[in-house]
């Protein structure tokens, strides 16, 4: 077999391989952080060609050892698998970036091998869990992931950095079981953990009791680790008190890949093998994806700390992936899949200049970064740029995501018009907690200065290009979606059979 041919297992074995090769390094200096970006730069590179070949050929599948599926291990790459793990790589990457200048200040150097080295474990679990078509693999990478998430967010600057990562450990750890629970009972009934096994199999069983308990189970945890209203506590508290490179990290990925998780057991076994009650099931999501995006905007109105508004904007941006997929349909498919890409690139173009911000005045509170648009042009223009993407204005990728979720919902006959409504008031929220941050910026000054006085001084060159360049993809995305709508169109058909 060609290197070529072996991409699909390198995405898993580098960073799993260097991890933990690289807690053996010496923390001074920046040899930790050079291996580390190294390391998900390559992965990220084979991530980019794997996507180009899923475009060119549909998916892929890689047997481990030669040993056929189900008896096993297999690794699917589909259209939609593509696409998260380029958003799971690029973050890590685009966080990386940022992190040479920004860990530092906030973890210092004594530790730095040992963090970089759980960095590319929750690497390693979760692009583990965006090719695995396994449900047990599923969940030994959601747990590698996991475990190393907690002990990064436990590194945060601030004491509280510790209660977040226990609230975090046990809400995740509940999560994994209920998942695993499930699991459970599909292999009790099945006798096969191979998710396209398990959709073959189930089907003469589907109505039976333990098959029932295993959906519910599975959606539940599933939408705890998502951080879905009102299991979301956990995430605004990460968010806020976490390194902010890891906190970049974490906004543009992890939660995402939960709901991942859960939209292929909807689609591949669930909907086409349990029917009502699957569609039943479905539907009860919706009034929760409804109160995560009307709640978590109400929340982030009044937030004063700029990382946790910011978490809560990400459980209303959450709840509009989670309608999308509860709608079951192919327009609910395209809609979901558009926006966890778009929403990846406008919530780390938001963090990364929150991160900025926090270098050169050593805080993300609100009230303390009066001036920063006259003190730090670019950055604030960046933010305000990613701000309106998040609002969804035209020629932004919010936009496209929203415009596809508002088409999906008005397919709905009854509800439809009613959900367009309520997301159209969500965006209007967006609208006033992101003014509040420009009315910071730009209208007032810092109390010992008038807006006359306050002199420039920028984010360093490395974390304005990253920034920037986010920016640029917020909007370029918004004009030319064709790279996220193709993807979105093949992954329709492979799970429904149908053309969008």
């Amino acid at each position: 077999m060609t290197l070529f041919e072996q991409f699909p297992i390198l995405l898993v074995v580098l960073p799993m391989f260097v991890g933990p090769l690289l807690a053996i390094v010496p923390s001074r200096g920046h040899l930790p952080w050079a291996i580390a970006t190294a390391t998900s730069a390559v992965v990220f590179l084979i991530a980019i060609s794997l996507t180009h070949q899923v475009l060119l050929d549909g998916t892929i599948f890689y047997e481990l050892g030669n040993w056929p599926v189900p008896f096993g291990i297999g690794l699917v790459i589909t259209p939609f698998s593509a696409l998260m793990v380029l958003i799971i790589t690029g973050a890590s990457l685009v966080a990386l970036l940022v992190a040479f200048h920004s860990m530092p200040p906030e973890v210092g150097y004594q530790h730095q091998s040992l963090l970089y080295s759980c960095w590319l474990l929750a690497l390693t679990g979760l692009v583990g869990i965006a090719i695995s078509g396994d449900a047990f693999n599923i969940f030994v990478f959601m747990e590698i992931s996991s475990l190393a998430a907690y002990v990064m967010v436990a590194n945060g600057p601030n004491r509280r950095a510790l209660t977040a990562s226990f609230n975090y450990l046990v809400t995740g750890t509940t999560g994994a079981t209920m998942y695993l629970i499930g699991v459970g009972y599909l292999y009790m009934m099945t006798g096969s953990l191979n998710l396209m096994d398990i959709s073959e199999r189930i089907s003469d069983i589907s109505d039976t009791l333990p098959v029932m308990i295993a959906a519910g189970f599975i959606v539940l945890g599933l939408a705890l680790k998502a951080a879905l209203f009102p299991m979301h506590a956990w995430m605004p508290n990460t968010y806020q008190f976490a390194p902010t490179p890891v906190a970049i990290f974490f906004a543009a990925c992890s939660t995402k890949v939960a709901l991942f998780v859960m939209m292929r057991f909807e689609f591949v076994v669930l909907l086409p093998n349990l029917g009502e009650p699957a569609y039943f099931l479905s539907s009860l999501l919706i009034p929760l994806a409804v109160a995560a995006f009307l709640v978590g905007s109400v929340i982030a109105i009044f937030e004063r700390d700029l990382k946790r508004m910011l978490g809560y904007s990400s459980v209303a941006q959450l709840g509009y992936i989670v309608l999308a997929i509860s709608l079951a349909s192919s327009a609910g498919i395209t809609a979901a899949v558009l926006h966890f890409f778009n929403h990846a690139l406008i919530k780390a173009a938001l963090f990364v200049a929150v991160a900025a911000m926090i270098l050169r005045y050593g805080s993300d509170n609100i009230d303390k970064l009066a001036g920063v648009g006259r003190r730090m042009p670019l950055t604030s223009f960046a933010f305000v740029l990613a701000g309106l993407s998040l609002i969804g204005v035209p020629l932004t990728a919010g936009f496209i995501s929203k415009w596809y979720l508002i088409q999906a919902v008005l397919e709905e006959p009854g509800l439809g018009i009613l959900l367009t409504i309520l997301i159209l008031v969500s965006s209007l929220m967006a609208v006033v907690y992101i003014w509040k941050v420009v009315e910071v910026a730009y209208l007032k000054a810092p109390p010992d200065q008038s807006l006359q006085d306050i002199k420039r001084q920028e984010a360093p060159a490395l974390v304005l290009v990253v920034l920037w360049s986010l920016v640029i993809a917020n909007i370029w995305f918004g004009i030319n979606p064709s790279l996220p709508l193709t993807l979105a169109g093949m992954e329709v058909v492979e799970l429904l059979g149908v053309g969008r």
